[in-house]
């Protein structure tokens, strides 16, 4: 519903279960930046198993997933990971998620459908 309704901010869906440890930290990174990113974007958490509607669509597997969406249409994002269409971990730093959601807000305001995040991902994981 909110995807539909809003028309200039962007909307970030935060999907995940309440009581897990990852969302629980990205949770906070939300709440804490929700004052920061109200004028360009709005945010909301999903419970997967309260609302198993976009699991298949989406392909929710992952404990806290978000995703962003500008004026009814899904925004994906290049972070370098291969999965342009969400965030798949917890962020850690409040400044790199507002800048990604800046980036977001000004690519899809531009019309695109695909954004490049400021920071490339990729060697995040090193194993």
């Amino acid at each position: 519903q909110a995807i539909l309704s809003e028309e200039d901010r962007v909307v970030i869906l935060r999907f995940g279960r309440d009581g897990d440890e990852t969302c629980m930290r990205q949770d906070e990174i939300l709440s804490n930046v929700a004052e920061k990113i109200k004028n360009f974007a709005v945010a909301y958490l999903v419970d997967i198993d309260e609302v198993p509607d976009f699991n298949e669509m989406y392909e929710l597997y992952d404990p806290c997933t978000c995703m962003f969406f500008f004026r009814n249409k899904h925004i994906m994002i290049d972070l370098g990971t291969g999965n342009n269409n969400k965030i798949n971990w917890a962020m850690d730093s409040k400044q790199e998620f507002i800048d990604i959601v800046e980036c977001v807000f000004s690519g899809a305001r531009r019309g695109k459908g695909l954004v490049i995040s400021p920071k490339d991902y990729s060697t995040k994981y090193r194993y």
